[in-house]
C-alpha cells in the first residue's frame, strides 16, 4: 500500500471533482442499471408487489441507516479513503452476481433480494467518507456548484446503466445478461479510483474552517456518534429530509405498478428509467449554482413536487406516467445534490463524516417506512398512497422552513487559490 511519500502532486479543485465524477459515473451505471429493473426483475422470481416494495425499500434503509455507524466509524479513524475503495468494491461485485441468480432455483428471489441489500450495504460504507472527501474537494469550487457537477456527472452514469440494460432485454428477452455486462464499468470504477486515491490527499488533518481540533479520542463516545451534539439546525433539517424520502418511493415500486397494469413493457423499464436519471442531472446542475447564492431556500420546493408524483406516476395514461417520472428525477436531483452541500454548512468540517451518517440513518427510517406502506398499497389503494404522501409532505415543509429561517444560506464560496493546493489538507 502506498505510504505518504509515495503521493503525487495533488490536482486542481474543479480536476479533483471531475476525477471523482468519472468514479461516480462508472459505478452509477452498476448500481443504478440494477436500481432500474430491480423491481421487475424481482417479480420474474416471484416476489409480490409487496415483497418489492419491501426489499427495494429496505435497500434503501440500509444504504442509509448504516451510514450512521460508517460515518462515525470514517470520522474516528480518518480512513475515509479506505472505506470509499470498499463500498465502491461492494458494488462491483455484488450487481454482476445477480445474474446468476434465475439459475439457483427456490432460493434465487432469496439470493437476489440478498444481493441488493450488500450492494446498498456498500453504499452505506462509502457514502459519508466519500461525501466528506467531496465537500472538502470543493471547498474552493464552491460547494453548491461541486456537488452539482459531481451529481450530474454521476447521473450521467446513471443514464447509461439502465440503457444498457434496455438493450440487453431488448435482444435478449431477459435482463440477467445485461447484469454479467455490468462487471465492465464496475472494474472501470475500481480503476479510476485507485488513480483518484494516489492524487489526492485524506481529509483527516484539520479542515481551516473548523476551530481547533480536539484532542484525538476526545470524541464523547456514543452520543458523539450519533450526532447528538450536532447543531440544532442539522436535526430539523434531516426530519425534513426523511418526510420527503418517505414520499419519494422508490422506483422498484412505481415500476412494478405500470408493468403489472401492462403500461410499459419490460424491456421498457430502463429506458424510462434512463428519462429520469437525465432529468435529475439537468436539475442537479440547475440547482447546485442557486444553493451557492441562495442556501437551503432552494430546497422549498421539493416537497411540493414529492406531493405531484404519485398523482401522475400512478395514473393509466402514459403520458402522465411519463410526466410523474420527470417530476421524480427533478425531486430526487435537486435533493440528492444540494442536501449534501447544505448538511456540509450546518456541521463542523472535523464532524462531516459523522453528520452525513447520521442525517443518512434518518433518511433511512423514512425510506423503510415510505417503501413498505407503498409497497401495501400501490396495487389496490392508489388515492389512500397519494393522501398519505401530501399529508407527509405537508410536514416536510414546515419543519425545512423553520431551519431555512435559523440558516437561511449558504456560506460563501472559498475563492479558487492559484495552483493545485486547495484539493489538499491545508
Amino acid at each position: 500500500m502506498s505510504g505518504p511519500t509515495d503521493v503525487r502532486p495533488a490536482w486542481t479543485p474543479w480536476r479533483t471533482v471531475f476525477a471523482f465524477g468519472l468514479v461516480s459515473m462508472a459505478a452509477d451505471m452498476v448500481y443504478e442499471g440494477m436500481r432500474a429493473t430491480a423491481g421487475p426483475f424481482l417479480g420474474t422470481l416471484g416476489a409480490s408487489a409487496f415483497t418489492v416494495g419491501l426489499v427495494t425499500g429496505a435497500g434503501e434503509a440500509v444504504a442509509l441507516m448504516l451510514r450512521l455507524a460508517t460515518g462515525a466509524w470514517a470520522d474516528h479513524s480518518g480512513r475515509h479513503w479506505r472505506l470509499t475503495v470498499i463500498g465502491y468494491g461492494m458494488t462491483a461485485v455484488c450487481v454482476p452476481l445477480l445474474a446468476v441468480t434465475p439459475f439457483i432455483g427456490g432460493i434465487g428471489l432469496a439470493a437476489a433480494s440478498a444481493l441488493i441489500l450488500l450492494e446498498r450495504t456498500g453504499k452505506a460504507v462509502r457514502s459519508p467518507s466519500k461525501s466528506a472527501l467531496l465537500a472538502r474537494m470543493a471547498t474552493a469550487t464552491g460547494r453548491g456548484k461541486g456537488f452539482a457537477v459531481h451529481k450530474a456527472m454521476d447521473q450521467v452514469g446513471a443514464f447509461g446503466g439502465p440503457l444498457l440494460l434496455a438493450g440487453s432485454a431488448a435482444l435478449t428477452g431477459v435482463l440477467w445478461p445485461g447484469y454479467a455486462l455490468l462487471a465492465i464499468p464496475g472494474a472501470a470504477a475500481m480503476l479510476l479510483l485507485a488513480q483518484l486515491r494516489r492524487r489526492v490527499p485524506s481529509v483527516a488533518e484539520p479542515d481551516p474552517e473548523d476551530g481547533p481540533e480536539p484532542a484525538r479520542g476526545a470524541t464523547g463516545g456514543l452520543r458523539a456518534s450519533l450526532g447528538v451534539d450536532l447543531p440544532g439546525t442539522f436535526h430539523l433539517f434531516s426530519l425534513s429530509a426523511a418526510l420527503t424520502t418517505a414520499g419519494l418511493m422508490t422506483f422498484g415500486v412505481i415500476s412494478y405498478r405500470f408493468v403489472d397494469i401492462g403500461l410499459i413493457s419490460l424491456a421498457a423499464v430502463p429506458l424510462v428509467y434512463a428519462l429520469a436519471m437525465a432529468v435529475e442531472a439537468v436539475a442537479a446542475l440547475a440547482t447546485g449554482g442557486l444553493f451557492d447564492r441562495w442556501g437551503g431556500r432552494v430546497l422549498l420546493g421539493v416537497p411540493f413536487l414529492v406531493a405531484a408524483v404519485p398523482l401522475c406516476v400512478f395514473a393509466d395514461q402514459l403520458w402522465l406516467v411519463l410526466v410523474g417520472v420527470v417530476v421524480w428525477g427533478v425531486a430526487y436531483g435537486i435533493q440528492d445534490s444540494t442536501v449534501k452541500a447544505y448538511v456540509a454548512d450546518l456541521v463542523p468540517a472535523r464532524r462531516r463524516a459523522t453528520a452525513y451518517g447520521v442525517f443518512a440513518a434518518v433518511q433511512g427510517v423514512g425510506a423503510l417506512v415510505g417503501g413498505g406502506v407503498a409497497g401495501a398499497l400501490v396495487t389496490h389503494h392508489v388515492g389512500l398512497l397519494a393522501v398519505l404522501v401530501g399529508v407527509v409532505q405537508a410536514l416536510a415543509i414546515i419543519l425545512l422552513a423553520v431551519t431555512v429561517v435559523r440558516q437561511p444560506g449558504a456560506r460563501p464560496p472559498a475563492p479558487a487559490a492559484a495552483g493545485p493546493s486547495p484539493t489538499s489538507p491545508r
